[in-house]
């Protein structure tokens, strides 16, 4: 795997992993609500008075974001759409174009955050307070169930097979950008850290990689076009305590492949088989002590950490095509989505550290196999009935 072989020796693994679990959560700082008076005075006009600023928290993240009591005791969650204005003005138009479409869904009701109202110019959207887990939590806390991962693959393929509704935003999502892997332009160069250079001059030398990234923007842009969230993630999933899932974060919604919503969920899966190598996680009462690991030990617990995991994609994705048809060169294309959401894990993870560790070059040969060789590969995750 030209690029993403283990550096140095594999005992570090351990010690690697759990600095990488630390830094996991955004290194965003929460914003000062005060700061922003607009968030008020959208709450007011709204009906719901001001935050009542002792119950407020502000979740950290690419957005800035408040959750927390109004004046008139409703509980409400209010983002402020962070980047350029551009790039702002299109995420409210797709998060908007969302809310036109899904009320024509009746198999999504209940299970999307309820919008209260939104202020186009300022960038603030606010909804109602959703009490529940994420699915990061619920995976992490090996509590994520095959049960809840049928129902949402269900979810996921109602949202595939509905028609869509108004203007839907008809473009492809920015990545993969085979492109950046000849060259990056400038004003993204100077921005990197040298752990993200680092992970670009890997993909860059590697041929292969290339190649299969090219061939699957090619298999995108002749793919049927459906509603696609488009930047699925456990994280985007939040569980209530009776089990019942909501899919959040609706900025990317487009027209698009099905397949990379499903590969994505996959992805997420084969990301933490990988993260899972080094710890006791799924073994029982086998005590899995800080030692030294060899490059065969590692492939053989990958091996089994995935064989672990996937079950839950495979529920997944049997509850999707219970409500979504996959044609014809579906498996392979949601297959290389896997493989390349495991190579985009590897290029966030080194924007929150120094260097690349050896889990993370681990994550990414194996997604590089899976883009690579997706007909090889998609057995494994179980999409075996459609290729």
């Amino acid at each position: 795997m030209p690029g993403f072989e283990l550096g140095g020796s594999s005992g570090t693994l351990a010690g690697e992993q759990k600095k990488k679990e630390h830094r996991e959560t955004p290194k965003f700082r929460p914003a000062d609500l005060d700061a922003f008076p607009e968030v008020d005075a959208l709450l007011n006009r709204l009906g719901f008075g001001a935050f009542v600023r002792d119950s407020v928290s502000a979740p950290v993240g690419r957005n800035h974001a408040w959750s927390g009591r109004t004046e008139s005791g409703r509980q409400v969650f209010v983002k402020h759409l962070v980047g350029t204005a551009p790039d702002v003005a299109a995420r409210m138009r797709r998060m908007l174009a969302f809310e036109d479409f899904v009320g024509s869904v009746p198999e999504l009701a209940g299970h999307v955050p309820p919008l209260l109202g939104h202020d186009r110019d300022a960038g603030l959207v606010a909804f109602d307070h959703v009490t529940a887990k994420s699915g990061a939590e619920l995976m992490v806390d090996e509590t994520f169930s095959e049960d809840l991962a049928f129902t949402v693959g269900q979810k996921v393929g109602a949202l595939h097979a509905a028609a869509p509704v108004g203007e839907m935003d008809a473009t492809p999502p920015s990545l993969p950008n085979p492109g950046l892997l000849h060259a990056l332009p400038l004003s993204m160069y100077n921005e990197l850290s040298f752990a993200e250079l680092e992970a670009w001059r890997l993909m860059q030398r590697d041929t292969g990689l290339r190649e299969g990234l090219e061939r699957l923007r090619r298999w995108e842009k002749e793919a049927p076009r459906v509603p696609a969230h488009c930047d699925f993630r456990v994280d985007q999933l939040l569980v209530r305590d009776d089990g019942s899932p909501v899919i959040a974060d609706w900025e990317e919604f487009r027209s698009a492949d099905p397949a990379r919503d499903v590969g994505a969920f996959a992805g997420e899966w084969l990301y933490r088989s990988v993260l899972d190598i080094v710890t006791n996680r799924g073994d029982g009462e086998v005590q899995f002590p800080d030692v030294e690991l060899t490059h065969e030990q590692v492939l053989t617990r990958g091996a089994e950490k995935i064989e672990r995991l996937l079950p839950l994609v495979r529920r997944f994705w049997l509850g999707y095509l219970t409500r979504h048809e996959a044609g014809p060169g579906f498996a392979e294309r949601a297959t290389s989505f896997a493989g390349w959401h495991l190579l985009d894990r590897l290029v966030a993870g080194a924007a929150q550290g120094q260097r690349l560790s050896g889990i993370e070059r681990a994550a990414a040969g194996i997604g590089r196999n899976a883009l690579i060789t997706p007909d090889r590969f998609a057995a494994v995750l179980g999409f075996e009935e459609v290729r």
